[in-house]
Protein backbone atom coordinates (compact mmCIF):
# COMPACT_ATOMS: atom_id res chain seq x y z
CA UNK A 1 0.00 0.00 0.00
CA UNK A 2 1.31 3.31 -1.16
CA UNK A 3 0.40 6.56 0.05
CA UNK A 4 -3.17 7.72 0.77
CA UNK A 5 -4.54 11.29 0.63
CA UNK A 6 -7.45 12.55 2.54
CA UNK A 7 -8.40 16.25 2.38
CA UNK A 8 -4.73 17.35 2.15
CA UNK A 9 -3.17 14.61 4.62
CA UNK A 10 -0.85 12.68 3.61
CA UNK A 11 -0.41 9.18 5.24
CA UNK A 12 2.65 7.50 4.30
CA UNK A 13 2.96 3.90 5.94
CA UNK A 14 6.10 2.04 6.68
CA UNK A 15 6.85 -1.15 8.03
CA UNK A 16 9.68 -3.72 9.60
CA UNK A 17 9.21 -7.51 8.52
CA UNK A 18 11.72 -8.36 11.63
CA UNK A 19 10.03 -6.31 13.89
CA UNK A 20 6.37 -6.71 12.90
CA UNK A 21 6.15 -3.24 13.76
CA UNK A 22 4.93 -0.48 11.46
CA UNK A 23 4.11 3.66 11.69
CA UNK A 24 1.87 5.78 9.31
CA UNK A 25 3.50 8.97 9.07
CA UNK A 26 0.93 11.80 8.42
CA UNK A 27 1.54 15.32 6.89
CA UNK A 28 -0.67 18.17 6.19
CA UNK A 29 0.48 20.67 3.64
CA UNK A 30 4.06 19.03 3.27
CA UNK A 31 4.52 19.21 7.16
CA UNK A 32 5.04 15.76 9.22
CA UNK A 33 2.23 16.41 11.95
CA UNK A 34 2.57 12.56 13.76
CA UNK A 35 3.38 9.05 13.08
CA UNK A 36 0.96 6.04 13.78
CA UNK A 37 2.72 3.19 15.42
CA UNK A 38 0.99 -0.57 14.81
CA UNK A 39 2.01 -3.60 15.45
CA UNK A 40 0.56 -7.03 13.14
CA UNK A 41 0.99 -10.47 12.42
CA UNK A 42 2.66 -12.16 9.55
CA UNK A 43 4.85 -11.02 6.18
CA UNK A 44 2.68 -7.64 5.72
CA UNK A 45 0.00 -5.77 7.61
CA UNK A 46 -3.14 -6.19 5.74
CA UNK A 47 -4.06 -3.12 3.55
CA UNK A 48 -7.94 -3.32 5.14
CA UNK A 49 -6.07 -2.78 8.76
CA UNK A 50 -3.84 0.56 7.22
CA UNK A 51 -7.24 1.53 5.81
CA UNK A 52 -8.73 0.83 9.40
CA UNK A 53 -6.24 2.94 11.30
CA UNK A 54 -6.30 6.07 8.45
CA UNK A 55 -10.18 6.15 9.06
CA UNK A 56 -9.97 6.23 12.62
CA UNK A 57 -8.01 8.99 12.76
CA UNK A 58 -9.71 10.95 10.11
CA UNK A 59 -12.94 10.78 12.31
CA UNK A 60 -10.98 11.10 15.73
CA UNK A 61 -9.27 14.55 14.41
CA UNK A 62 -12.34 15.04 11.70
CA UNK A 63 -10.40 15.09 8.72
Amino acid sequence: MGAVERNGYVFEPEFSVINQKGAIHVYHAGEFVEEIQFDYMGDFPEPGYLEELINTYCENHQI
